[in-house]
């Protein structure tokens, strides 16, 4: 006989057991009854309208806390709407004490009416990070083709949390299943940033529990780095894509993967894939985000959709097709001779064929370079990497305690803003007489400019004084003439037509950036000494929305980069074509031309800073610069007008591109040390390595 204990033991287990929900047909009887729609019912569910179909239907069941709250509500409706022929129960009255007489007899029903909207508890993915109470900011329009926004994060156990706190029930145990559940009833995706654009495709991001549920492994093996890894063709996933009749791109099964079918029509079907576990999330460019919570993760990540773009790939990869969704390469035009709406040209593109580039903007191992015999020298237009000499130093500067580091927010973000860029392919042309306003590249000498041995030269990234002949962008070219010098081009590789293809691409990412700043505490309207205060604060007030930030910082520095994106792989040889080079985004003139710009705009500061302060700086690594300072605050050396405002044209702090804020201080024996060795204090100045620290 069983004892006591055992009983009880046995009792509690049926007591903790989850709700167990009426049968589905009386599930959608009781919704009927109470008047209410599948549509709306998902809504106060924070579910979609198919799931629950699948509850009423049978093929699949809520779960916890959602579970919870649906028991709840079929539960106040089974009391309010009975089955027909079921027995009503009629408590018996309690006897009263003190009858007395009723002045007015409640007729009310004794279970309320359902309100106009269900009064249930909301399924709401709560976030492990804590936060500052941002400024409230209007949330994006919701597209009722996409009403549960971009993207979702699935877990194990069929969870899929989406953007806002919404999380949706997905019944898939195959890559196929999920492709089709996906497409069919998820309800993501994001609408196109451009009239002529394409909509953004969903993406799933997988957990490793989630990527082994669905027959993945938990890891790809291999030499490579893992983002060049994929599943080897025979494996039983890719296999069951293929026999599903879904194919992938030619980068095949791999951190981010692509399944898709040919286009019918207009209605694209493709889903993105993101494998968490598989490194789909460069550390670098998403420090700690992979290891988050499924709901943080999506979190992140739809507000980086929503501002920027729905990932598709890295940053970098991002920031690219960033470009090309606001710069659509065509739009229908109607064919004047049938009268038929045919695809045609999307002025101020970069078209849809890839464009060779001029022989000194290519790269060594360039097909145009190779074939040609090329051997006129290339365009080095690069972000600086200069310190000053120790010998420079006055004793007034070695004897100032401190090295305050500056950084220039998104500085190539910044030097993207109005940048006219070449559209056309280039024309070749010698003994030209310079013009500012054209994009190109100028072969000239300005090896006879001499400035002062303080500051770096303006016109190399090392910042060393010309030696000779040598290509520049015209950025480069007008800023000599800035100078108030001479210059003579030799020959030039110009560009007729030209735009401001850029612009869209910066507006977005600097409304992003602003924005994201903004909800971190740094707003436009503090002053210098509170911005540095919320600066030193930023990323402990909300450590999701600052990994937010430093992901659109990513795909600013990255996107630029993917413009002149070289081969990879140990089996390449020059001379050959490889994928990157054959899309018409593969524009090292545009790369250059950024940053051509952005490294004027830095000397600019430079020069000013000098005539305005009499300082000069240290070191100088791409948009960061240290100077010597009285004191450990950049307010102790920044020059301000007798009115405490900041002067215009040197460094000033705040948070829009192109403005700057601390790096970080170290004492001023330390950077000269540094700089006895050959080493670059700015490189340094925040603790550890800036370069790789930004993901360069």
């Amino acid at each position: 006989m069983a004892s006591e204990e055992e009983l009880f033991a046995s009792v509690d287990a049926l007591l903790n057991e989850e709700p167990h929900l009426p049968p589905p047909a009386e599930r959608a009887r009781l919704r009927e009854a109470a008047g209410i729609t599948q549509a709306r019912l998902a809504t106060a569910l924070k579910t979609t309208t198919q799931s629950v179909k699948n509850w009423e239907n049978g093929r699949s069941e809520p779960k916890s806390p959602r579970l919870d709250a649906y028991q709840r509500l079929l539960n106040g409706w089974a009391a309010k709407y009975p089955a027909h022929g079921a027995p009503t129960v009629t408590p018996a009255p309690a006897p009263a004490l003190n009858p007395e007489p009723v002045a007015e007899t409640f007729t009310g029903p004794a279970v309320p009416e359902a309100p106009a909207v269900v009064e249930v508890p909301v399924v709401q993915a709560e976030s492990a990070t804590s936060r500052r109470p941002a400024k409230k900011r209007s949330a994006p329009a919701v597209d009722s083709r996409f009403p549960h926004g971009p993207l979702a994060v699935l877990d194990s156990d069929g969870s899929a949390y989406g953007v806002g706190g919404i999380v949706l029930d997905c019944p898939a145990t195959t890559v196929v299943e999920l492709v089709e559940w996906t497409l069919r009833e998820s309800g993501l995706g994001a609408a196109r940033l451009n009239r002529y654009g394409k909509d953004s495709d969903p993406l799933i991001v997988l957990t490793a529990a989630a990527a082994v549920k669905l027959g993945l492994p938990e890891r790809l093996e291999g030499h490579e780095q893992r983002r060049s890894l994929r599943l080897p063709e025979d494996h039983p996933v890719v296999k069951q894509v293929a026999k599903a009749r879904w194919q992938l791109t030619q980068r095949g099964f791999g951190p981010w993967a692509r399944v898709y079918r040919k286009a019918q029509g207009r209605e694209r079907q493709c889903v993105q894939l993101a494998i968490l576990s598989w490194d789909a999330l460069d550390e670098r460019s998403w420090p700690g985000v992979a290891d988050l919570e499924a709901a943080d993760i999506a979190r992140i990540l739809g507000v980086y959709a929503q501002r920027v773009i729905t990932p598709r790939g890295s940053t970098a990869v991002s920031g690219l097709e960033l470009m090309t969704a606001l710069r659509p390469p065509t739009k229908a035009v109607q064919d004047p001779q049938t009268g038929n709406w045919v695809s045609g040209h999307n002025a101020g593109s970069l078209g849809t064929e890839p464009m060779d580039p001029a022989p000194p903007e290519a790269t060594p191992e360039h097909p145009v370079v190779v074939n040609s015999g090329w051997s006129g020298g290339f365009l080095n237009e690069e972000a600086y990497q200069w310190v000053r000499s120790v010998e420079t130093l006055s004793d007034e500067e070695c004897v100032l305690p401190f090295a305050v580091g500056l950084d220039l927010n998104t500085a190539f973000l910044a030097a993207a803003a109005r940048l006219v860029v070449g559209l056309s392919a280039p024309d070749h042309f010698h003994n030209p007489t310079f013009n500012p306003k054209i994009p190109g590249s100028w072969l000239v000498d300005l090896s006879h400019i001499d400035l002062d041995p303080r500051l770096p030269s303006p016109f190399t990234p090392d910042g060393t004084r010309p030696t000779g002949p040598a290509w520049y962008q015209t950025h480069t070219v007008a800023y000599a003439q800035e100078l108030g010098f001479n210059v003579a081009p030799i020959e030039a590789y110009l560009r007729r037509e030209t735009g401001a293809y850029l612009d869209p691409w910066h507006d977005r990412l600097k409304a992003a950036y602003v924005d994201t700043l903004a909800d971190l505490g740094v707003t436009k309207d503090l002053d210098d000494r509170a911005f540095l205060a919320a600066m030193e604060q930023h990323k402990q007030t909300d450590p999701a929305m600052a990994a937010v930030l430093g992901a659109i910082k990513a795909t600013v520095k990255g996107g630029v980069g993917k413009l002149r994106e070289r081969p990879q792989g140990k089996q390449y040889k020059d001379g050959e074509p490889w994928p990157a080079m054959q899309r018409p985004t593969w524009r090292p003139d545009i790369r250059a031309a950024v940053i051509s710009k952005a490294r004027v705009n830095m000397h600019r500061k430079l020069n000013n800073m000098v005539k305005m302060t009499g300082l000069y700086p240290l070191a100088v690594l791409s948009d960061c610069v240290v100077y010597p300072s009285p004191g450990e605050s950049p307010l102790d050396f920044l020059p301000y007008a007798a009115s405490g405002k900041p002067q215009p044209g040197g460094f000033r702090l705040g948070p829009t591109p192109g403005l700057a804020k601390l790096e970080g201080v170290q004492l001023m024996l330390w950077a000269v040390d540094l700089m006895e060795k050959g080493l670059n204090p700015a490189r340094h100045i925040k603790g550890g390595d800036a370069v790789l620290d930004e993901g360069e």
